[in-house]
């Protein structure tokens, strides 16, 4: 039968974008690549196994269940209209081999590290002092904390909560020679680490379900232990919060948060060598895993590597470096005075996140400041900026934080900063309903000779003391008029009833964003020319949204360069003849997490640089708050350029999008300078 004409153009159209979910595997990929990268040393590899399983773990929590809902929706459709079932054939299609190289690369890494001290050991291998060790070890700290759980007409199959470890276990009774099955659940940190070191101060482990599988005589004395294998499930976590109806959102989201232990199931991970008969007990008994079952051939959770990756062994390690300090604040007696001699440009981790900290420090004790105000949407437990906004308003300054309390997997810390600012006097407010507060600005209000001065940040990254030191952002410290109008107008959007939609300077999401990016691609777009071709350069995570990624496919064809640096998620297919061969995507994957959201355009000559929260996404465009703000100064704009060009020379760390989906990493050519954009960036910016 004949393709429908409305459905032909359908597809034709959605051919022009990838799918989001395999984008996201494919940038996990390059993730696990740096774990196989021999350049990389041991324990850097060892790290990048690590957080490609936790990613991976975001993925089944967040994305799978979001598969699932546009399954259903469509449902009644042709097989062959289907598309979201499609993808899901063929993220398991991906994902086994993947998952087939992370254990691969595990096990290889694992004898490389043997020869280096660092060893992880089976409990079976151990000798005698250190199976006494052990013993010490789970009488005095783990027994005590274990439940083991029968399964039988009396017990009922135990609910297993989200991401936890468990081991299935088969008995037999001597007595009677019934066979029984029962689940034991292995403790998770910080309760008890999952890899124990064989001695205080050893460099030696033990995988903790190891030993409590050695051990399992202790917990079911008189039965004869026939098997155990680990098995560990994913549950969806993306909480759909009906915050309209709340009458205290704080408390509300607090009730909220252990739901996320008991979401829909979405995947089962199992040892290779589990038997088929205890595997269809766990199907059977968990009910609605389908398809989603991975047999893996080592450790479950590799995620739980991550304390023998940060192990303090330099030799293993990328090599340290000091932060450096930008020029204006190493010569200055003060911090504003710096800023009123003109805007100063941080390049994180190159440069030192104590700038932001002092930066708020300086204003907490600052006599002269009348007012701080601050956006939180992710921050570390032990925060110096939230301690400075408390000694700020124990210092008499009026301080307002907007703690944005739906920061995805961070909600309970920023209940609890929440809490301690209140305490402090602190006004807090937690976000807009029905959007998240996602931008990263800071505003202090001083008192000087002129009158009242607004000194403002503004940055690409959350403020976080601990991931700053892993994460590339950028920020920008002013006292531009009209940028500290912008944010005193933000700020009262954010905490009163003010209905604020045009800014002077700033791009506010979800008022002006948008429109305005879509503005600045398609002006692009019009004043190109065959003689002077205009010219884009755009730095974030993901790219995603459809109507964007079509201005960008008319500004192609109207012979506009772009060059989009796009560390994760890409479904828009360059290189396609007619209708994106002027469009290249580059993903840089390194030593540091690219975060920053950098954008730049030509301009017929007049640049203009922006930076910013927001990623090209509709989450971000419509349904957050974002601040994109003008990089105004030439000097910061030419250094902002020359740190995208550099990204874009990188042939150590740099993967090209084809338009076949396909990530290619480049590899400098016989003769051809080594260019990695993060290593240059360490020896012009460090100490």
């Amino acid at each position: 039968m004949a393709t429908a004409p409305s459905s032909r153009r359908k597809r034709q159209s959605e051919s022009l974008f990838f799918n989001r979910e395999l984008s996201w595997l494919d940038f996990n990929a390059r993730v696990l690549d740096e774990a196989v990268s021999e350049h990389n040393p041991l324990l850097e590899r060892l790290k990048f196994l690590a957080i490609f399983s936790n990613n991976l773990d975001e993925f089944f929590m967040i994305h799978m269940p979001g598969m699932r809902e546009r399954i259903d929706e469509e449902t009644g459709r042709t097989l062959g209209d289907r598309e979201t079932l499609q993808n899901l054939r063929a993220v398991r299609q991906k994902l086994q081999p993947m998952l087939d190289a992370l254990y691969l690369c595990y096990h290889e890494l694992r004898g490389h590290l043997a020869k280096h001290g660092v060893v992880i050991e089976s409990v079976a291998n151990l000798n005698m002092e250190d199976r006494e060790l052990l013993n010490a070890y789970f009488e005095n700290e783990v027994f005590p904390v274990l439940t083991p759980l029968a399964v039988d007409s009396g017990h009922p199959f135990p609910y297993i909560s989200n991401l936890s470890l468990s081991l299935a276990v088969a008995l037999r009774d001597p007595r009677t020679g019934f066979e029984h099955f029962a689940r034991v659940k292995v403790p998770e940190p910080p309760t008890l680490p999952r890899m124990v070191k064989l001695g205080v101060d050893s460099t030696r482990f033990v995988w903790m379900e190891d030993i409590i599988a050695a051990m399992l005589p202790r917990l079911f004395p008189g039965m004869e232990i026939l098997s155990s294998y680990p098995f560990r499930v994913t549950r969806n976590a993306d909480l759909e919060l009906q915050e309209q109806s709340a009458a205290d959102l704080l408390e509300f989201i607090a009730e909220e948060l252990p739901k996320r232990r008991f979401g829909e199931l979405e995947r089962l991970e199992v040892d290779r060598n589990m038997p088929d008969a205890m595997r269809e007990t766990l199907l059977k008994e968990l009910k609605g895993v389908g398809e989603e079952v991975y047999t893996l051939d080592g450790p479950l959770d590799l995620g739980d590597l991550m304390p023998v990756a940060m192990l303090d062994r330099p030799e293993l390690r990328d090599p340290p470096f000091t932060p450096g300090i930008p020029v204006a604040l190493r010569t200055s007696v003060d911090i504003f005075s710096s800023i009123r001699q003109g805007d100063i440009l941080l390049h994180h981790p190159y440069q030192s996140f104590d700038c932001v900290t002092d930066f708020l420090r300086a204003a907490a004790d600052d006599p002269q400041t009348l007012a701080i105000k601050h956006t939180l949407y992710r921050t570390s437990g032990d925060s110096p900026i939230l301690e400075a906004l408390i000694d700020a308003a124990d210092n008499g300054k009026q301080v307002a934080c907007l703690v944005e309390l739906k920061a995805r997997f961070d909600e309970a810390n920023n209940i609890n900063w929440a809490r301690q600012l209140e305490k402090a006097g602190v006004h807090v407010v937690y976000g807009l309903v029905g959007l998240k507060t996602h931008c990263k600005t800071t505003l202090v209000v001083r008192r000087e000779e002129e009158g009242l001065r607004r000194y403002l940040h503004v940055g690409t990254g959350n403020y976080n003391p601990r991931t700053a030191a892993t994460y590339t952002d950028v920020g920008l410290l002013t006292c531009d008029v009209e940028m500290g109008n912008d944010a005193t107008e933000l700020f009262n959007y954010l905490t009163g009833y003010a209905k604020q939609e045009t800014y002077r300077q700033f791009l506010v999401a979800p008022t002006s964003l948008r429109k305005r990016l879509e503005e600045l691609v398609a002006r692009e777009t019009e004043i190109s020319t065959p003689q002077h071709p205009g010219r884009i350069i755009a730095k974030m995570n993901a790219l995603v949204d459809p109507r964007l990624t079509r201005l960008l496919y008319a500004a192609s064809q109207a012979g506009v360069q772009i060059d989009l640096l796009v560390r994760g998620m890409c479904c828009l297919r360059p290189g396609v003849a007619g209708i994106s061969d002027n469009i290249r995507v580059v993903s840089v994957v390194g030593r540091f997490l690219e975060h920053s959201r950098v954008f730049y355009f030509q301009n017929g000559g007049d640049e203009q640089v922006f930076i910013g929260s927001a990623d090209w996404m509709p989450r971000n465009l419509d349904r957050r708050i974002e601040v994109v703000a003008p990089v105004r100064n030439p000097l910061l704009q030419s250094t902002l350029k020359q740190m995208l060009q550099l990204l874009l020379r990188d042939n150590c760390q740099a993967w090209d999008l084809h338009s076949d989906g396909t990530y290619r990493r480049r590899r400098p050519a016989t003769g051809e300078t080594r260019v990695s954009a993060q290593t240059i960036l360490l020896e012009q910016l460090a100490e």
